[in-house]
């Protein structure tokens, strides 16, 4: 059992640890970079988390200045022995608070591609070696739709909104899309030491739930293609698409008409779509209102 000074003093440490976690959330929210980091569904409530843990934080607070003696409670948990100990407790929380706080918001690029590894498929490779125009699975006759209306495009523009499963319904059919063109944005990816020329690619952080399971997907560039601009600059291709081997699988890949450097978007990463077929459409719809 810990005395009644030793809990309030620890008390107190918490107290403080949840402030400074809801003025870090407040502080996201009110820099617009809280997509720097979850997902916008996710997002949504992180955004509310600073009320519960700036109330728990009062509630502690009170009890380590007011509570009686009698009634504070270790809950059985042995407090750290040393002061020492203290410091490395909560410093495992501080640190990467005041990381947070000192460091500049920015999107995961190269270097967290590089760590993880570009991914140039969003379909699995077992299930794109059994599909065709007219696909039988469920899970794959969405892409066979969107395929469709792709294919009918004259230009193929990658949307943000649909961005992964644009390119899997291009990897589905990489017969039938070769020599079509393109247009996609992203940052640019070079990956050198696995072959004489560095290899680029056009890429974009894909993301689930948070940047922790974010995956780095994009297409490749022709190898012949001169490129002076460096990693991470972002940029807009525009290309016919070709078939190419990549580390002994057949991918596709873009052989540069034009590459134009351009701003960062104001939301840098790409997230699923329940229904990228009804999301194509009313972007199509959008764009017609706007003309």
């Amino acid at each position: 059992m810990n005395d009644s000074r030793s809990i309030r003093i620890h008390y107190g440490f918490r107290a403080l640890l949840l402030l400074l976690f809801a003025l870090y959330i407040g502080h996201l929210v009110q820099q617009d970079a809280l997509h720097y980091y979850v997902a916008p569904k996710l997002a949504r409530w992180v955004r509310l988390c600073p009320v519960p843990l700036s109330l728990m934080a009062l509630s502690l607070g009170i009890q380590a200045l007011f509570g009686k003696s009698a009634r504070l409670c270790d809950c059985e948990h042995r407090l750290p022995r040393s002061g020492l100990n203290s410091v490395m407790l909560y410093g495992l929380f501080l640190f990467p608070l005041l990381l947070g706080f000192l460091l500049p918001d920015r999107s995961l690029g190269s270097a967290a591609a590089a760590k993880k590894g570009m991914s140039l498929s969003y379909i699995a490779d077992e299930a794109a070696e059994h599909v065709k125009f007219n696909a039988a699975s469920p899970y794959l006759e969405e892409f066979a739709e969107l395929a469709g209306k792709l294919y009918a495009q004259p230009v193929i523009e990658v949307y943000p909104e649909i961005f992964s499963e644009t390119l899997g319904a291009i990897d589905l059919y990489k017969q039938q899309f070769e020599g079509r063109t393109i247009t996609v944005t992203g940052f640019l990816y070079r990956e050198s030491g696995k072959s004489i020329k560095p290899v680029y690619a056009v890429s974009r952080f894909l993301v689930q739930c948070c940047t922790a399971d974010a995956t780095p997907l994009g297409i490749l560039l022709d190898p012949r293609t001169q490129i002076s601009l460096p990693a991470d600059t972002w940029i807009e291709v525009r290309g016919k698409l070709q078939l190419s081997s990549y580390m002994g699988k057949q991918v596709m890949e873009i052989a540069p008409e034009s590459i134009n450097p351009v701003p960062q978007p104001s939301t840098p990463y790409v997230y699923t779509n329940a229904d990228s077929v009804a999301a194509w459409a009313e972007i199509q719809q959008s764009g017609i209102k706007a003309e």
